[in-house]
């Protein structure tokens, strides 16, 4: 019944997901045919899921490589097309295909397929507003695949609540399982002979030793006679010398609960630094403590991509076409004008100094972020999600700011059949 119901999934809001996606063309269909293949992968390790009994920890992941592998293979597809005019599309599947992750997930993995569905939210969003206007066959296809994900939720609340059913019993899931060793030639051997039972009390003297034990135990309470008084000389609150043992036990290294060896975390590798053009995109990565960045003679249809830098502050001149700073920490970004938008995306502390226009600034997972506006950027559509620590810098004409946190806390109530959202401003 489970591989019935996940097969109606694929036969229905997904199949209907995969025909819009060839219709849009392009990259979008290129990526749902990744898409495809991750979902059928799913299929497969269900069905032998519905036959066999749990794996060890290294069969599970030998079944789960097919599926973590197009998993890899959509997200990588996604970065390596940042400049596509479809950037959002493959975003918004990027950010949620880890969603088939729950087959790992326990005891709640129903929420958390729609935490992954959620954190697409934001791409798919940008879907709804980008072309709504446009062409209809793109609002429908975010929302089948939305619709997707929700139907594989509710799925798994029905047949797989708590985690992973696993239906066979004794029947492993990888090889043919653990053989017994054939019996020895001539069949078994023969059991050895009983023991007489006086010789219990005859070996080693242990049934003395046992009689002397039940004597002193039928003492009653005349045993305590025997105990030695503890003088104070003896006591240790009183004597702090006799407080000295041995150390305390540590667990060495890597060992956790005594139970297994777990490694170290292995230190991150350093990348060295690059500063490069490839055609219309410049690339920035790995720069740390550089505050000579510079981007010159771009064109109106360049991109700016900046990747894990640190403490670096990086200036645009000239008009181009977008800005991406992703996973940067404690870094600056100046520019003259962008025509499409400026996006921070898991940055911890970044600046932003706009001296022309910028029409869209969107911030994604990134906690700390301060926007200084020029006079013509004021009307600047600003898109947060996930966000925290954001203020905008708003010029008075007077060399001076004012500084407008963007809300973080919202009030939700319910208004008959709908609910209605408002900010909540801070009062500490």
């Amino acid at each position: 019944m489970s591989i019935k119901a996940y097969d109606d999934i694929l036969q229905g809001s997904f199949a209907d997901f995969f025909d819009l996606s060839n219709q849009i063309g392009d990259d979008v269909a290129t990526q749902a045919q990744f898409v495809e293949q991750a979902f059928e992968a799913q299929y497969k390790f269900l069905e032998k899921a519905a036959t066999s009994s749990a794996p060890s920890n290294a069969d599970l992941q030998e079944l789960l490589k097919p599926t973590s592998d197009r998993i890899a293979v959509i997200q990588e597809f996604r970065e390596r097309s940042r400049t596509s005019k479809f950037f959002n599309h493959l975003s918004a599947i990027s950010e949620s295909i880890p969603a088939l992750g729950w087959v790992c997930v326990a005891p709640a993995p129903g929420p958390y397929v729609k935490e992954m569905n959620d954190a697409g939210q934001f791409y798919t969003n940008r879907v709804l507003k980008d072309w709504k206007e446009k062409n209809a066959t793109h609002v429908e296809w975010a929302r089948k695949w939305i619709q997707t994900l929700t139907e594989l939720q509710a799925y798994i609340k029905q047949y797989h609540t708590t985690g992973l059913v696993w239906g066979g019993k004794n029947k492993p899931a990888v090889g043919g399982g653990a053989v017994p060793p054939p019996p020895p030639p001539g069949g078994m051997p023969p059991p050895p002979p009983m023991m007489p039972l006086g010789d219990v009390t005859a070996a080693g003297g242990a049934g003395d030793e046992r009689s002397a034990l039940f004597a002193q135990i039928n003492q009653g309470a005349d045993i305590t006679k025997g105990l030695k008084k503890v003088t104070a000389d003896m006591q240790t609150h009183k004597n702090p010398g006799l407080r000295s043992g041995p150390a305390p036990y540590k667990a060495p290294a890597g060992v956790s609960n005594g139970t297994k060896s777990v490694a170290p975390p292995a230190a991150a590798v350093a990348k060295p630094p690059t500063f490069t053009r490839d055609g219309k995109k410049w690339l920035i990565e790995y720069q740390k403590n550089n505050h000579g960045l510079v981007v010159d003679q771009a064109e109106m249809n360049n991109v700016v991509y900046m990747f894990r830098c640190e403490g670096s502050t990086l200036t645009i001149n000239g008009k181009i076409n977008s800005v991406v700073m992703d996973s940067c920490k404690k870094c600056s970004l100046v520019f003259d004008s962008l025509v499409a938008s400026a996006e921070f995306v898991n940055c911890q502390s970044v600046q932003m100094q706009a001296i022309g226009k910028v029409p869209t600034i969107s911030i994604d997972k990134t906690d700390g972020c301060q926007m200084y506006l020029s006079e013509g950027s004021l009307d600047v559509e600003i898109v947060s999600s996930k966000s925290s620590e954001m203020n905008v810098m708003i010029p008075k004409g007077n060399g001076d700011y004012a500084e407008q946190p963007i809300p973080e806390q919202f009030k939700t109530v319910i208004k008959g059949a709908s609910l209605n959202t408002t900010c909540v401003e801070s009062l500490g």
